[in-house]
């Protein structure tokens, strides 16, 4: 059942919570029947998720581009807010396709002051070098096809 409108987060809000959030949980469709769900530091860009993967994630991509990705706040009920995402995900295979990505670079300035010292690294915000290496290192665009979004402050008591 969708969440009822009168919770749905605006634009604005859903753009808060997107910038604002550190993780998001991608869901994708593993060998067999199996789901792989992984959270992963992301990006929001152009009404389009960016992150950095590698690994099990890219391959099952590569295999089933269906993907859904979940960006969610708070622990309590009453103050549960989220945006679930349902769509596609482009892997981009090369420095050619991350070049050619309209929204990526704001993506790599995004990534400098969220998670600047996350890793217990030097904190200096700088832009995100990470770019596509090896077999399965990349970058990966997550393209929304269907959007529910819900903020459980705005119930009425």
């Amino acid at each position: 059942m969708p969440s009822p409108k009168e919770l749905a987060l605006t634009p604005a809000e859903l753009d808060a919570l997107m910038l604002a959030s550190w993780n998001m949980r991608v869901a994708t469709r593993g060998p067999g029947a199996r789901v792989n769900l992984t959270p992963l530091y992301f990006g929001w860009a152009g009404g389009k998720i960016y992150f950095y993967c590698r690994g099990q994630k890219v391959a099952n991509l590569r295999r089933d581009p269906v993907a859904t990705v979940l960006v969610d706040a708070n622990e309590r009920f009453p103050e549960l807010k989220g945006a679930m995402f349902q769509g596609r995900a482009v892997v981009l295979e090369d420095a050619a396709a991350e070049a050619g990505d309209r929204h990526l670079e704001e993506v790599r300035q995004q990534w400098g002051p969220k998670y600047a010292g996350s890793h217990g690294a030097d904190a200096t915000p700088r832009r995100n070098e990470a770019t596509a290496r090896g077999r399965h290192w990349r970058w990966v665009r997550f393209e929304p096809e269907r959007t529910v979004t819900w903020d459980n402050t705005k119930l009425k008591r």
